[in-house]
């Protein structure tokens, strides 16, 4: 009796479909070249049909690939479903939770982390610092705090604050520069990968570009510039407040305002770990709105 297509072999003969080499489809799997070239043979021999046609610059798929790719990724979307939906039925507060949030809120989380593990030790985070934005829906993460204008229609959000964000310099910059317009002060901008961010298109829209001297991908290397004081940043209150060093020059920007969002995706609100780690953070959280509002800390 012929052998059946294993799941190893469907994401094998998808992930070729994907990338259209052997090369990237064993990284994407992970595997080495020469074994994704030997388990392709080994199923084309075991169905007696060739899969793809090999060429120089790629594997192209047969009618029989194109068959064998389109049933695989349907049959491992609704395994990745099932698997997701069963993660619901996980009625126990243990296990790994993986959040992911940017490089300024880390400070604001480090104490909700310490909160969380007192309270619920069997609990583990894995922590992703990224200012790009990971995608839930794939499970390249459980739990997102992120600023964003809105949660996306796609995960289940909860709206836990405005965030407010104003023009903050170091104290020898501003003993240096005195009082004058905003439009006059040398400023740290955003590089392209920032560019969404309301703090960003305030500065393209009011700021003369030749009063932008430094540029940076993270705002954390934007408060270390203006901490040395190379100029003036729009950060977040509840980043900036708590700098010793940093004064804000004028009140937070309505235009540059944003929301900080809590978000998962809906399958995973029931797992018990997650429920337990986004009530822990909504509440700890809360109790730092007057900071992330920017009605605590400097004037």
């Amino acid at each position: 009796m012929r052998e059946t297509l294993s799941l190893d072999d469907l994401r094998l003969i998808r992930a070729i479909g994907d990338a259209g080499t052997l090369t990237g489809a064993a990284r994407l799997l992970r595997i080495d070249h020469s074994t994704a070239f030997r388990r392709l043979g080994a199923i084309e021999r075991r169905l007696g049909t060739k899969l793809f046609e090999r060429a120089r610059d790629g594997y192209t798929p047969t009618s029989a690939g194109e068959m064998a790719i389109a049933t695989g990724a349907h049959l491992l979307a609704g395994l990745a479903d099932l698997e997701q939906r069963l993660a619901g039925e996980d009625l126990r507060p243990t296990g790994t939770v993986r959040v992911t949030t940017t490089d300024a809120l880390v400070d604001l989380m480090a104490p909700v982390l310490a909160e969380l593990r007192a309270d619920h030790p069997g609990i583990a985070i894995e922590l992703n610092v990224a200012n790009q934005f990971f995608t839930l829906t794939k499970r390249e993460a459980d739990i997102a705090l992120r600023p964003a204008a809105e949660a996306p229609e796609q995960l289940a959000g909860r709206r836990l604050a405005n965030v407010a964000t104003a023009p903050y310099a170091s104290s020898s910059y501003l003993r240096r520069n005195g009082k004058k317009p905003l439009s006059e002060y040398h400023w740290l901008g955003f590089d392209d990968s920032l560019s969404h961010l309301r703090s960003a298109r305030w500065m393209a829209a009011h700021l003369p570009a030749e009063q932008i001297v430094f540029r940076a991908d993270s705002l954390l290397a934007l408060r270390s510039a203006a901490r040395a004081g190379l100029g003036v940043a729009a950060l977040p209150c509840y980043f900036a407040d708590k700098t010793p060093e940093l004064r804000r020059v004028e009140s937070p920007i309505p235009e540059m305002e944003g929301t900080l969002w809590l978000l998962t995706h809906p399958d995973l609100r029931k797992v018990a770990r997650i429920r337990t780690v986004l009530d822990v953070m909504a509440g700890a959280l809360s109790r730092q709105r007057g900071l992330i509002e920017g009605r605590e800390g400097k004037r």
